[in-house]
């Protein structure tokens, strides 16, 4: 399969204003791409594309087929065709299972798993027509394993593992790639207020950004960050229960919910309350694209 090369290439960025997003835009942007990013508050993205230069920005709900399709048509519009879409956007709340609302297990769904359905499906065609294109979608290293407080988020990102994988398969031979990224546990907003990263390393949205680049080259199926975490995936999941449970313990693998700083995370929860207000029932999924 051949490199995609930054140089020229339209790139477009979901849940870019902020975060991993923000820090994909400048290091495509470094590489001397044409960048796209598009984020739920219009403001942060206008924000961003003017301190990054050269970067076209517009309003996104990922959730919303029209809105997503209207982002696709603003950035080829403007830029051409897209060559490299990274389905970045996300939610991660934190909460017990039985605790957490439908309303918000929704939103985190339809945001971490609906977006990048509904972002592969209008991207994807043109790709296969052109005979070429690239895209990322960001999971995390709880796509591959588990942590108390973060039974739903996680489930999301199991779900984008096993997405990216099968779509990957069923574009084989097209020139098209799907590659999942699975981040420890980053310096964002995502995870304020939780210390330790979960038992995992901490690594910065800057670390991520390379990866996603330089994806480009290769395109392989999935890049682990740090690349090490990725044995430590495999191990985890083929070790008996009993000794997975006595590790969770050495490593405070709950510690998302008993070492938790509310005055830290209140401002992150409180973007994700604002996502959920008058969500769709999500008994009704009529909606669905």
């Amino acid at each position: 399969m051949s490199a995609i090369d930054p140089r020229g290439a339209v790139v477009a960025i979901t849940g870019g204003g902020r975060g991993i997003g923000r820090a994909t835009a400048r290091a495509f942007v470094d590489a001397g791409a044409r960048v796209a990013i598009g984020d739920l508050d219009g403001e942060v993205a206008t924000t961003a594309a003017h301190e990054l230069g050269g970067t076209v920005a517009r309003e996104l709900d990922v959730r919303s087929r029209e809105s997503f399709a209207s982002f696709v048509d603003a950035v080829e519009g403007e830029l051409g065709p897209i060559d490299v879409l990274v389905n970045n956007a996300g939610l991660m709340p934190i909460a017990r299972f039985l605790d957490e609302s439908d309303a918000t297990s929704a939103a985190t769904l339809d945001v971490n798993v609906w977006g990048p359905i509904v972002g592969m499906r209008l991207v994807a065609p043109g790709m296969v027509e052109r005979g070429r294109g690239h895209i990322v979608n960001v999971s995390s290293g709880l796509g591959k394993a588990a942590a108390p407080g973060l039974a739903v988020y996680s489930a999301s990102k199991h779900a984008v593992v096993g997405l990216s994988s099968v779509v990957r398969q069923e574009l084989a031979g097209t020139g098209v790639t799907v590659t999942t990224v699975l981040p420890s546990a980053v310096r964002t907003e995502l995870s304020s207020g939780v210390p330790g990263g979960f038992g995992m390393p901490r690594v910065d949205p800057e670390d991520i950004a390379v990866a996603i680049v330089r994806s480009c080259r290769r395109r392989p199926a999935e890049v682990p960050v740090p690349r090490w975490i990725g044995p430590l995936m495999r191990l985890g999941q083929a070790t008996p229960e009993p000794l997975l449970r006595r590790l969770d313990g050495v490593l405070g693998a709950d510690r998302a919910l008993t070492k938790l700083d509310a005055g830290k995370r209140e401002a992150y929860e409180a973007r994700v309350r604002r996502q959920t207000v008058n969500h769709t029932d999500p008994t009704s999924r009529e909606d669905r694209p």
